[in-house]
């Protein structure tokens, strides 16, 4: 067997001496009494967007599930596997999330190969079908003539928000806990380069900065 990684090594050694004393007592809670995270985020698995660190969340704050290009598929409860349907059914009818946050983000490498149809996309025993679901049928994908290729990027990576908070509500049990009030959808955009965070605003339905957020609330 290899070697461990040493710098994940390194990282939890700094973790047991600088963070878990800090957080011990609240990790025994935890551990004793279970989760009950009021917020599910859905997020991509690009490793300069974590959630956690986004939104300086603690232990058992978040119910994270990251995959791809932060896609949820429509409700299709057949004999295959999966993922992220079961991470919902849990967070939803188990864990009884009060809200749903899809995380988009910028420079997204599954948005980008889905619209240059580049590698590892076509042959990929994968990636293709899964990016695939961002589609409807019939439905067409294509650059606007205004639009640069960042723009055209842009949107696209800001669509697939749109399209799992729409595969969202397929499910019966999402449908059901937002008709009763008692689960929110929202959808959130996050700049790499920047550190910006945009919340979609959900009648408007365009994403706003954090900053117009707070002018708002304050009036």
């Amino acid at each position: 067997m290899s070697p461990f990684p040493q710098h994940l090594l390194e990282g939890y050694r700094t973790f047991t001496s600088q963070r878990l004393p800090t957080e011990q007592t609240r990790y025994r809670e935890l551990s004793e009494r279970g989760q009950a995270p009021a917020v599910m985020v859905i997020g991509c698995c690009d490793s300069r967007v974590s959630p956690e660190v986004i939104f300086d969340a603690g232990p058992g704050e978040l119910f994270v599930m990251r995959n791809i290009a932060n896609l949820v598929p429509v409700y299709q409860p057949d004999g295959g596997a999966h993922g992220v349907s079961a991470a919902l059914e849990y967070a939803v009818s188990v864990l009884r999330v009060k809200h749903i946050v899809v995380l988009g983000h910028a420079q997204c490498g599954g948005i980008r190969a889905f619209i240059d149809d580049i590698e590892p996309l076509s042959p990929g025993d994968f990636i293709g079908r899964w990016m695939a679901m961002f589609v409807k049928p019939g439905e067409t994908v294509a650059q606007r003539g205004h639009e640069s290729r960042q723009e055209f990027t842009t949107r696209i990576e800001k669509a697939a928000v749109f399209r799992s908070l729409e595969n969202l509500m397929t499910f019966p049990f999402v449908q059901a806990a937002v008709d009763s009030g008692e689960l929110l959808l929202h959808g959130a955009y996050f700049g790499v380069a920047e550190g910006s965070l945009f919340v979609l605003d959900p009648v408007a339905k365009e994403f706003r900065g954090v900053g117009e957020l707070r002018v708002a609330n304050s009036e």
